[in-house]
């Protein structure tokens, strides 16, 4: 037989295709074996539907050995130690039946994912391919992280969803970033605007991933980015410093952002947080943040600062929270981006902590930091993101640059976990289906890194996160994220366009550069809206097989309009620095800005909850009011 021509997502460390063809009969049973029976239900019962769905088959379940082995289709074994990965499964398809060995349930299940692969694409013809496949996790923990705190907080059946998409994709962790939609009893002042989680709405998502072998890690940050609360009088005597600092990214935050760790009611704040907001979850882990505390120093703690300096005292405060959290039985995680900037401290972290090393841009040092991290002895996560923040379709060439470098390095200096990011900066205004393409890639390199280098991407996205049976999406998405090369306009953690209509043009707009130059980014600007214009044209070819599939064309085309309407804000603003503004643009482009947020409404309320939507919302009608000056 030829070798068929299957894809996975993740593909597989090594599979084996032995040339013959096995026929699934239409009666039979899926035998389970193990010391605890009961636990494998959800897996079987996983298999039993994708057998049912795809190949027309209604397998009964039965447990133990003792029926005839004749009636044995399908064997799902867990036998401790007949592998050699803890996380990992061997899957036989010959001699008449399909046997699957593991030595965790979470082995079988991820053997399950990929027999369930297989069976969606050979179809109703019940006819596998015979094989040999061993497979393993590169990482033990794989993860994905989604910021429900800029503005966006998912409904419940969007989480569902996803968390359904991530496990059938071998993800086993997931983090929810918050900083105030969590839905804390002392504190409501804080979250009754943004239509929070609640505490049962966490202990319902975090039994429904513990079924799919996924640990929900409470993600609190408990230093920085505390302005969501800070802004409050009641907290504002936390503050370092309540009316703003100087940011390193050259501008003034005129908010107040991060706990003061010169006030010891910063401390006592993370006390209450942690004690309601833990025992929601089966995670004995937690992320507290910890990232970007610029302030410190310019406000409460500067004559702390001047005596200690500023790495000891955020790593003296740092061991305050690692203190509590180690008080209530849990493992801290931490972003690495300040301890980074102070190496010589790294050697002083506890061993029994997790630092992320984070970066988003596809040259990101992992390697320099990751070797760091590990010649210290502290265990490290490497933390890549998606790209579609600040993008509104995404940066594909930087996100697949970003996710291979952090797999690849984290990899060589013996990262302990891979941590996918999907970030909100700026309002969230990235529709999440742009971010499917990271998610699946980020799936895909954190469980075999060497074995999904050349994973098809459009081919992947098509069959397993659209559902596109004839094969569009997956290469629209791909192009449409792309858009932001055609413009060779340099933009750091973001695409030109969106910054474009983010921030005041007299900011983006360099008056004083010669007519050539501007010239050549206009004739660029264009050729990127004609290039949008061509991706979408293929969109009516789509075929998506989700129950959501109007919604997430409608998004497709909201996010495509709004680059075209961010490329042709930039030529207005090019033209107007130059005494050459275009008003028939100007108009059209006040036209469209009253379209674009109707139609962003209704596809936020498609997937998120109402709150956040205003706060959103105003950086788009600052947007349009530019039309108007």
């Amino acid at each position: 037989m030829k070798t068929p021509d299957l894809i996975f997502l993740p593909q597989p460390q090594e599979i084996t295709f032995t040339g013959d063809v096995f026929a699934l009969p239409e009666g039979g049973l899926i035998a389970l074996n193990g010391p605890d029976i009961p636990a494998l239900w959800f897996t079987a019962v996983w298999l039993q539907d994708a057998l049912l769905e795809n190949a027309q088959v209604d397998y009964e379940l039965v447990g133990g050995t003792a029926v005839p082995s004749a009636d044995v289709i399908v064997q799902l074994n867990v036998i401790p130690g007949s592998v050699r990965h803890e996380q990992g499964y061997e899957l036989t398809i010959g001699e008449g039946r399909i046997d699957a060995v593991a030595n965790t349930p979470a082995g079988l299940f991820y053997a399950v994912q990929t027999l369930t692969q297989l069976l969606e694409q050979v179809g109703a013809g019940r006819e596998l391919p015979t094989l040999r496949g061993r497979d393993w996790p590169d990482f033990p923990q794989r993860g994905l992280m989604l910021d429900i705190s800029r503005d966006k907080v998912p409904t419940m059946d969007t989480l569902f969803d996803l968390v359904d998409m991530l496990a059938s994709w071998k993800i086993n962790q997931f983090q929810l970033y918050t900083e105030h939609t969590f839905a804390y009893r002392k504190h409501p002042l804080v979250w009754q605007e943004a239509s929070p989680l609640t505490a049962e709405e966490i202990i319902t998502l975090d039994a429904y991933c513990h079924d799919r072998f996924i640990e929900l890690v409470p993600n609190q940050n408990t230093f920085g980015h505390m302005h969501r609360w800070l802004t409050h009088p009641a907290y504002a005597h936390l503050a370092e410093k309540i009316d703003g600092a100087q940011t390193p990214w050259g501008f003034y935050n005129p908010e107040p952002f991060s706990l003061s760790p010169a006030v010891p009611g910063s401390i006592d704040l993370v006390r209450d947080l942690l004690d309601e907001l833990l025992p929601n979850f089966h995670s004995r882990q937690i992320n507290v943040g910890c990232d970007e505390t610029y302030d410190i120093g310019q406000g409460l703690s500067q004559a702390l600062v001047e005596e200690k300096g500023k790495g000891p005292v955020y790593l003296d405060h740092l061991l305050k929270i690692y203190r509590e959290v180690k008080a209530r039985g849990c493992i801290m995680q931490f972003w690495g981006d300040i301890i980074m900037a102070h190496p010589e401290l790294v050697k002083e972290l506890p061993r029994d902590i997790i630092a992320l090393e984070w970066g988003y841009e596809a040259g990101h040092p992992f390697a320099e930091h990751g070797r760091l991290f590990a010649e210290s002895g502290v265990p490290f996560y490497v933390c890549p993101g998606t790209s579609s923040w600040n993008t509104i379709a995404g940066r594909t060439n930087n996100a697949l640059g970003n996710l291979k470098n952090a797999a690849e390095n984290g990899l060589t200096h013996g990262a302990v976990g891979f941590l996918n990011t999907d970030w909100g900066d700026n309002g969230h205004w990235q529709p999440l289906p742009v971010s499917f393409l990271g998610y699946a890639v980020g799936a895909a390199v954190a469980w075999a890194t060497k074995a999904n280098q050349a994973l098809d991407v459009p081919a992947v996205l098509n069959r397993y996160a659209f559902r596109d049976t004839a094969n569009v999406m997956g290469g629209l998405a791909y192009d449409l994220g792309n858009i932001y090369e055609i413009t060779q306009i340099p933009s750091f953690n973001g695409t030109p366009y969106f910054y474009g209509l983010i921030y005041d043009l007299a900011q983006m707009i360099n008056a004083d550069e010669p007519p050539g130059d501007s010239s050549e980014r206009m004739a660029n600007l264009q050729k990127a809206i004609t290039a949008v214009d061509k991706i979408m044209a293929r969109l009516p070819q789509a075929n998506i097989q989700r129950d959501d599939a109007v919604l997430l064309q409608r998004e497709f085309i909201w996010a495509a309009d709004m680059v075209r309407h961010g490329c042709r804000r930039l030529l207005w603003a090019i033209g107007r620095a130059h005494g050459d503004e275009d008003v028939d643009l100007r108009a059209t482009l006040a036209a469209e800005a009253e379209r674009l947020i109707a139609e962003y409404e209704r596809v936020w309320h498609g997937r998120n909850r109402p709150g956040g939507f205003k706060e959103s919302v105003a950086r788009m009608h600052h947007m349009a009011a530019a039309y108007d000056a």
